[in-house]
């Protein structure tokens, strides 16, 4: 089982934004995170999901994912986003986002737990650690993906 603990942040939302996330397999641990010029916490929250599952190296693996943000996890858990798709994503935020997240899912067994942030959890603490770093850090990239409404 690999356990990943992911956390997006934004100043000001939208504002500069970033996440954090760590990969835990047995005794390996690894630590990504990266910040952004504009952006928001959803879509932050939703990108480190994202990226923490396109870094893992074999398929079909047994994940498990800690995210305190209720935005993405009830919508997979809830499967609220399967809905999405088959309607185009009509008037719905990120979907760029969630498309993404869609080809990456299928390629590994992966389950969800709500954490709640800021909280008594070491391992989500640090990805919130990691994500500020990034959005007040000096290697900002551009959310291409990002429009506002």
């Amino acid at each position: 089982m690999i356990h990943i603990y992911t956390d997006g942040s934004s100043r000001g939302n939208p504002g500069p934004g970033g996440y954090g996330i760590i990969l835990i397999s047995g005794v390996h641990r690894k630590e990504i995170s990266q910040g952004y010029k504009y952006t928001t916490n959803n879509r932050m929250e939703l990108l480190s999901v994202i990226v923490a599952l396109e870094s893992l190296k074999k398929e079909n693996s047994d994940v498990l994912i800690y995210s305190d943000s209720k935005y993405v996890v009830d919508s997979v858990e809830k499967k609220w986003v399967f809905g999405w798709a088959k309607k185009g994503f009509k008037d719905k935020k990120n979907p760029d986002l969630w498309q993404r997240f869609l080809r990456i899912y299928p390629k590994h067994k992966v389950k969800f737990k709500w954490v709640k942030g800021h909280a008594d959890n070491p391992e989500n603490n640090r990805c919130d650690e990691l994500a500020v770093e990034a959005a007040l850090g000096g290697n900002l990239l551009s959310d291409s993906g990002y429009k506002e409404d």
